[in-house]
């Protein structure tokens, strides 16, 4: 399976990095070493000091797909969840100053979170769900599906032009306002529509 993530898909979000708006989804590309295993803390890398927490709605692939019309992109994946993209947001910063790929930023071990998978259908609509990232019980990042620049309807389509979505894939949506670093024994909670779906110790 791979990790296909989208920057810069809430405006305040944009703006809160000083980010230029983009005209169409940026991607970027996780393995699936990324993925920080269940019951496992996440270990702040040795390699940074500005480690940040990104909560973002995540899609499963549950059908192969290429060339998907947004029309059609419902049929692609039954379920939802929340989950962290952590940035080395240092970096991250040195990296792009270069021009060079966020890779290392953003693709280390540990560095993608995955929550427990909720039924779509349980949702109303899947363009107004709420979702939360609280931290030491207190809420840090909070924002609205709707909030997002393409929906994730649109993301599958346009992701699908590129890349062949495969059964297990996951697809990170973006992440709004508020992202900020995290330090040891930070305790990190995700929220869907008021449902915990992850909770993870920082060491």
């Amino acid at each position: 399976m791979k990790i296909i993530c989208i920057g810069r898909n809430y405006v305040n979000h944009i703006e809160e990095l000083q980010n230029e708006r983009p005209t169409e989804p940026v991607i970027f590309m996780k393995p699936d070493s990324a993925i920080l295993l269940k019951q496992h803390p996440f270990v702040i890398p040795e390699f940074s000091e500005d480690i940040h927490h990104e909560i973002e709605i995540i899609v499963k692939i549950s059908k192969v797909g290429k060339y998907i019309e947004s029309k059609f992109a419902h049929k692609y994946y039954d379920e939802i969840s929340v989950g962290i993209d952590f940035t080395a947001r240092d970096l991250q910063a040195k990296l792009k100053a270069k021009g060079l790929p966020w890779e290392k930023a953003k693709a280390f071990d540990g560095s993608a979170v995955i929550g427990d998978f909720l039924q779509k259908e349980q949702f109303s609509s899947l363009e107004n769900l709420t979702f939360e990232l609280t931290n030491n019980g207190k809420t840090v990042q909070i924002s609205d599906s709707s909030y997002m620049l393409w929906k994730i309807d649109e993301l599958i389509s346009y992701v699908s032009q590129f890349f062949t979505l495969k059964i297990g894939d996951i697809i990170f949506t973006g992440t709004p306002e508020g992202v900020a670093a995290v330090k040891a024994d930070d305790v990190l909670e995700g929220f869907l529509e008021g449902q915990k779906l992850f909770r993870i110790q920082v060491k």
